[in-house]
């Protein structure tokens, strides 16, 4: 399939397609008249390294990883190395230390939407009702 095929099918634009290819995460056969021809797996592939990209990892370690992993549904083969184990724990848990920043962020936004809460569900009256010492 051509490159506006495999957009079309993937929701990956032609820019991103090419740049795949420029860091080694696709692959594609030239035509005789020098267009890009891909196989039906390149499909798989591409979801597979969106799924990469989502879970934060880098272009680099994407092309480190894909020749690990199977395109049809990202499961491991047997090519993984000792090295790239300890590469990707240490994604996972840089994966895990931003999970957990969110989290914080998320409960410390949930505090403050509390507060406004409340403000706004005050009576007026004591809401505008001075503090302190009786004046």
């Amino acid at each position: 399939m051509r490159i506006g095929e495999l957009s079309r099918r993937t929701g990956v634009s032609e820019r991103s397609l090419r740049y795949y290819e420029q860091q080694h995460l696709l692959s594609s056969e030239r035509t005789a008249g020098g267009q890009r021809e891909y196989a039906e797996r390149a499909v798989d592939r591409v979801v597979l390294i969106q799924e990469l990209f989502a879970a934060g990892l880098h272009s680099k370690t994407i092309a480190k990883l894909l020749p690990c992993m199977r395109d049809s549904d990202g499961g491991p083969n047997e090519m993984a190395t000792d090295s790239l184990v300890v590469e990707l724990v240490d994604e996972r848990d840089r994966i895990g230390r931003l999970i957990a920043d969110l989290e914080r962020s998320r409960e410390v936004l949930d505090e403050v939407i509390g507060k406004a809460e409340e403000v706004r569900e005050r009576p007026l009256a004591q809401a505008s009702a001075p503090t302190g010492a009786p004046g």
